[in-house]
């Protein structure tokens, strides 16, 4: 039986500190898979620079011309870390026959690639590296995550708890994954929806290595509402059912204010109009916010605009 093919892939944007250390470690990680036998020598580690402007592509370039496990794909600008995973996991799949995908930081444990691939040869076509517990982290990042992951359920979205994007993916998927068009990308509600045989490792994720988090509050919370708006229509159902509340309370409002009249009782308020006016003006704003987000999202994905552009591939 032939050995597969494996494919580490490692989006990288503006890793330059941690970049030495991440190769170190993964190429000793493949070296030894390739020495036991369990992986082909034709194995890589892919490192995939989506517009870095520091010095992250000259080191790719550098380790690739070191040694012959490391590839380089730079993409022509920056899109974003789900559209430069996409890039490396769709060339994977041309090269490839599992891939394996992590980010550049090194708080994903990568000996757990042993029982990843142990796993797949088990049957399971995906699998998902699990964090163990949120001990390492503050209490807010531990609590936001804990009511992300809680909302994206309610909402019908299909994803894993305390599931980054550190998974195992087979040939198989990777071609099902391919099939996915949408230009708005949230990979970790995407791949659940392939449907096949799935397994899960756990491991205790640790700090940053080196250099600083790329995903800031600001784009945690833009990350946060992509997933919520690309998966469900909850958000829309949610605007129908406060219109008709609303509505209600317009009815109940009227025959009020007409018993009041008949009965002589004229006397009004400031606070209530005041109230009412800001009530209703507040809603009907965010009602058309959470409309303009799906409109805007339909508006991106009719142009069928490209992912990414592959501007080099370094895989001599």
């Amino acid at each position: 039986m032939d050995k597969e093919i494996l494919y580490i892939v490692v989006p990288c944007y503006n890793e330059q500190e941690v970049l030495p250390e991440t190769c170190k470690r993964l190429t000793a990680k493949l070296s030894g898979l390739i020495e036991k036998g369990e992986i082909a020598e034709e194995s890589r580690v892919l490192f995939v620079d989506d517009g870095s402007s520091d010095q992250t592509w000259s080191l790719i370039s550098r380790y690739h011309e070191m040694d012959k496990l490391v590839s380089g794909l730079k993409l022509s600008r920056n899109r974003g870390h789900q559209n430069a995973l996409l890039a490396g996991l769709m060339t994977a799949r041309d090269n490839a026959d599992i891939a394996v995908s992590l980010d550049a930081d090194l708080q994903d444990d990568v000996e757990a690639i042993d029982e990843f691939i142990s796993q797949y040869r088990e049957g399971c076509d995906v699998v998902y590296g699990v964090r163990s517990s949120r001990e390492k982290d503050t209490f807010f990042k531990r609590r936001s995550a804990e009511c992300f992951y809680r909302l994206m359920s309610w909402m019908g979205a299909e994803v894993v708890y305390n599931h980054a994007d550190y998974r195992l993916m087979s040939k198989r998927a990777l071609d099902a994954l391919s099939k996915f068009k949408e230009t708005n990308l949230f990979l970790r509600g995407i791949v659940p929806l392939i449907g096949f045989k799935a397994g899960f490792v756990s491991y205790e994720r640790q700090e940053r290595f080196a250099g600083k988090s790329k995903y800031p509050l600001r784009k945690m919370l833009s990350f946060a509402a992509e997933g919520i708006f690309s998966f469900s229509i909850k958000p829309i159902k949610m605007i129908a059912s406060l219109g008709a509340i609303v509505f209600t309370v317009s009815i109940i409002m009227l025959i009020y204010a007409l018993v009041s009249h008949a009965m002589g009782v004229t006397v009004q308020g400031w606070t209530s109009i005041l109230f009412s006016v800001w009530a209703i003006g507040g809603l009907q704003l965010l009602s058309i916010g959470i409309i303009g987000e799906y409109i805007g999202k339909i508006y991106l994905e009719t142009k069928s605009r490209p992912k990414y552009i592959i501007e080099k591939f370094l895989n001599e």
